[in-house]
């Protein structure tokens, strides 16, 4: 772990070099009280004045055992336990824990290699799969938490620079399903022609095509381990990943020792909507049911009964979310218990769904055009639930939502894509009880935010789309599949910040060397009044002397 002190100072010592950060650096917050509760069980009221880093004090066990100096008076801020410091460090946001790594070389190794990071990424963009995770402080061939997160953090600001528009042909009807495995550089696409296609992300090139499956694809989803697809004839088609394959799945059936695809029957109606994850299959269908399957047995171990037609769905965390007619519910997996249920969320049916990682936010689109943003807890109101934030970018239905963090996609029947930013919409902060405090700005009642980016020109009738970390790509009417890669901005917006790393190292050189000729502070000064005196006479007086003399005749000398 980040926080065993013991371990770092004996390990590294060298490690914790004085900088000029450490001469004071006061830590507002700290006080004698909260010290003393974890501690000592004595303390004087002298102490309860700021604690400042003093020069000299970077090494962490500075203090005795009971984390006091002789005086009685704690020494500065390190010298806490190491469990408070972990529980103060957990409670700042991601831009005060960048502050404190700034502070000192001490606290920038304990800021750097706090736990904090892990949270922040996973909050946000959820494990990386297919990633080697950091495995702590020390291991020099692994990436920080922190170095994932500034990385992931600084390539999602890249969808509002340039892209390239790539079009992938080869479907010969529309287009009803796309998905986007980041992680393998794979695209998964389906539609009318019954069959599914799999596409390289990187050349836009066709890798396989599957044998017609006799329906129409209207889901699709997939991850490291297994892809699965349906259709109107109320199966799903599933394939397992091949070990050595070069592309995980074999879904032309070439393989002639393995036989990787298979199929579940038990819904009456056409699928709709697909999702994964670790251990169950979600499938919902116009027979207004939601079937939870177990991946290892391939059976059904709950059917989630609705209303009305199930249009999407999206399981996070024990949870799963759907949409059946107007309405958008949320139920537990385990128990199948309905938890909440928000009525009439849109004026038509709710088409499309999606959520964050931790499925604390929950995104609705429908036949209105509009978008709604709803905050659901574990302690919300179930009869009184209202949209967070409402957006209408678009004229016709919202038929496909995707989400990576900070941006909500949407495809829609006017044949654009809408791009949406919640972060200015999200509190900075971490709350001391996320079941007990609101993580959103809850705009005005009437308020529709404004979308962030619109793609248009693409014909009519969008039906899905899909995001990734610097691509979109979406299928439609047209039968083409689009992709729009942001990846040119990411490497504009990196040469632009190595150049103004340069700029900044080289002003600083020359304010150092500036200095340095200067010798004298005071006589720089001087020099500089009488340079700006100087120019006041030459603009009132109008004349500017010259070194050229002038001969008695008024005329220069040549």
């Amino acid at each position: 772990m980040a926080l065993e002190w013991r371990d770092i100072e004996e390990s590294s010592p060298k490690k914790f070099v004085a900088s000029p950060w450490d001469d004071e650096a006061p830590l507002a917050g700290v006080t004698s009280q909260g010290s003393c509760a974890t501690s000592r069980p004595k303390c004087s009221k002298k102490s309860s004045s700021l604690v400042t880093l003093k020069k000299g004090d970077s090494k962490f066990g500075s203090a005795t055992a009971d984390n006091s100096s002789p005086d009685g008076q704690l020494r500065s801020f390190t010298d806490l336990p190491a469990t408070l410091v972990s529980e103060i460090l957990q409670r700042l946001d991601v831009h005060d824990l960048g502050v404190v790594s700034c502070v000192s070389s001490l606290l920038n190794s304990i800021a750097t290699d706090h736990c904090g990071w892990k949270g922040f990424y996973c909050e946000r963009w959820g494990s990386p799969a297919g990633v080697d995770a950091p495995a702590g402080p020390g291991f020099r061939d692994q990436r920080s938490w922190k170095e994932l997160f500034v990385e992931r953090e600084f390539r999602s600001k890249s969808f509002m620079g340039r892209f390239s528009i790539d079009v992938l042909h080869g479907h010969t009807e529309a287009v009803r399903a796309v998905f986007l495995l980041q992680t393998a550089k794979l695209i998964f696409t389906g539609g009318y022609d019954s069959v599914i296609r799999m596409w390289d992300m990187e050349e836009g090139l066709s890798i396989a095509v599957s044998r017609p499956l006799g329906c129409t694809i209207r889901a699709i989803t997939a991850d490291l381990e297994l892809l699965v697809a349906g259709g109107t004839d109320a199966f799903l088609q599933c394939w397992r990943a091949i070990k050595g394959h070069p592309h995980l799945f074999d879904i032309a059936g070439f393989s002639v020792n393995q036989n990787p695809g298979f199929r579940l029957w038990g819904h009456e109606g056409p699928v709709t909507c697909l999702a994964l994850d670790l251990t169950r299959i979600y499938s919902g269908s116009w027979d207004m049911s939601v079937r939870v399957w177990d991946r290892a047995d391939c059976k059904c171990l709950k059917i989630l009964r609705h209303e009305d037609w199930v249009w999407s769905l999206a399981p996070r965390h024990g949870t799963v979310a759907s949409t059946a007619g107007r309405d958008a519910y949320v139920w537990d997996t385990d128990s199948g218990c309905l938890r909440i249920v928000i009525h009439n969320s849109h004026v038509g049916n709710a088409y499309s769904l999606t959520r964050s990682c931790l499925g604390d936010l929950l995104f609705t689109g429908g036949e209105d055009g509009a978008i709604h943003m709803y905050e659901i807890g574990h302690n919300c109101n179930v009869e009184d639930i209202k949209p967070s934030a409402t957006w209408v970018p678009h004229t016709g239905a919202v038929h496909s939502l995707s989400f990576e963090f900070p941006w909500v996609v949407s495809s829609s029947t006017d044949g654009r894509v809408a791009l949406i930013d919640v972060r200015k919409l999200l509190k900075s902060g971490r709350s001391q009880s996320p079941r007990q405090h609101s993580k959103t700005r809850f705009s005005a009642p009437d308020a529709v935010e404004a979308p962030q980016r619109m793609l248009h020109g693409f014909g009519c009738n969008l039906f899905s789309v899909d995001i990734g970390a610097d691509r979109i790509i979406c299928g439609g009417e047209e039968g083409v599949v689009r992709i729009w890669n942001f990846s040119q901005a990411l490497e504009i917006a990196k040469r632009v910040e190595a150049l103004r790393s340069v700029r900044l190292e080289n002003r600083m050189r020359q304010r150092k060397a500036h200095i340095k000729m200067g010798g004298n502070g005071a006589r720089s000064d001087q020099c500089s009044v009488a340079a700006k005196r100087n120019q006041l006479n030459r603009e009132n007086t109008g004349i500017w002397h010259s070194k050229r003399g002038m001969s008695p005749c008024g005329k220069l000398k040549a």
